[in-house]
C-alpha cells in the first residue's frame, strides 16, 4: 500500500559551518597553511634584488580558483606572511611586497569565476578595474626603464614578455576560455587551463612585485639584458607546478563531494 506525500518542498543543502565570502574557513585555513608550507622550498635565485622565489608562487592561482576572489586573497595573503617569518630565506628583499603579490594574485584569479556564479553582479566586472591597475603597473614599471634609466624599448619588452602576456591573457576573452578550461570535466582540458591560468596569474602577481623592487631597489639596465631568457623559464616551472598540483587537488575535489566554495571555479 503507498502513502501519498504532502506537504511543501524542501531544498536539503550542506553548509560547511563558518565561511568568509561563501568559502569554509576550514579550507581558508588548509591553503593558506600549504602556501606557508611551499613557502620553504625555493625555486630560483631573485637576481639584482637577492633572495629566492618561493615554491608557492606556482599556487596562487590556484587557491583562487578553489576559494573565490576575496577569501582566495586572504588566504594567500596569510599563508605568504606566515611563509615571511618562518621561511625568511624566500621572503625576498622586501617581504611585504611578496604578500601583496600573493594576495592580489589569488584576487585576480578569483575573478575569472565571479559571472558563474551566485555572486552579485557588481563582482562580474571586478576583472575590468583590475586589468587598468595592472596596465598602470606595466606602464609604471618599464616606462621608468625606458625614460629614466636608458633601457631600450626592445630589451625592455622583452624582458616584460611574461608581464605583458599575462596582462593580455587576463584582459582579452582568453580569461573566459581559460576558466572554462578549469572547469572541464576533462583532465587534459583541466591541466591545460590550470597551466595557462598559472602562467597568467603568475605573471600577473611577479609584475606587482617587480614594481615595487624596481622603483626601491633601481637596477641597472644591464640586469635587464641578463634576465631576457631567465624570467620565462622560471615562469614555466611556476606553471608546470600549478598545473601538476592543481589537477590532483581539484580532482580531488571533485571526487570526494565535500562542499564547494560559493565562488568556486572547479
Amino acid at each position: 500500500m503507498s502513502q501519498e506525500i504532502s506537504g511543501e518542498e524542501r531544498e536539503v543543502r550542506a553548509f560547511g559551518g563558518v565561511a568568509i565570502d561563501g568559502a569554509p574557513v576550514a579550507y581558508l585555513i588548509a591553503l593558506a597553511a600549504a602556501v606557508a608550507a611551499l613557502s620553504f622550498i625555493p625555486f630560483s635565485v631573485i637576481l639584482a634584488a637577492g633572495g629566492s622565489f618561493p615554491l608557492s608562487q606556482g599556487i596562487y592561482g590556484l587557491v583562487g580558483w578553489i576559494l573565490g576572489p576575496v577569501a582566495g586573497g586572504i588566504a594567500c595573503g596569510i599563508g605568504r606572511l606566515i611563509g615571511v617569518f618562518v621561511a625568511p630565506h624566500t621572503a625576498g628583499p622586501v617581504p611585504l611586497a611578496s604578500v601583496w603579490g600573493a594576495a592580489i594574485a589569488s584576487l585576480a584569479a578569483g575573478t575569472m569565476s565571479a559571472d558563474r556564479t551566485e555572486c552579485t553582479s557588481g563582482r562580474r566586472w571586478w576583472w575590468i578595474p583590475l586589468s587598468a591597475f595592472f596596465v598602470i603597473e606595466f606602464l609604471l614599471f618599464v616606462g621608468r626603464a625606458i625614460l629614466v634609466n636608458g633601457v631600450s624599448v626592445r630589451v625592455a619588452l622583452l624582458n616584460s614578455f611574461v608581464n605583458w602576456s599575462a596582462i593580455l591573457l587576463y584582459v582579452l576573452p582568453s580569461r573566459t576560455l581559460i576558466a572554462r578550461l578549469i572547469n572541464s570535466r576533462n583532465v587534459g582540458a583541466l591541466a591545460a587551463g590550470l597551466f595557462l591560468g598559472t602562467w597568467m596569474i603568475a605573471g600577473l602577481s611577479h609584475l606587482s612585485v617587480t614594481v615595487i623592487l624596481y622603483y626601491i631597489l633601481n637596477w641597472p639596465p644591464e640586469v635587464w639584458a641578463t634576465l631576457i631568457p631567465i624570467i620565462p623559464m622560471e615562469n614555466l616551472f611556476r606553471s608546470l607546478v600549478g598545473a601538476v598540483i592543481g589537477t590532483g587537488v581539484i580532482a580531488g575535489l571533485r571526487a570526494t563531494d565535500l562542499v564547494r566554495p560559493k565562488n568556486a571555479l572547479y
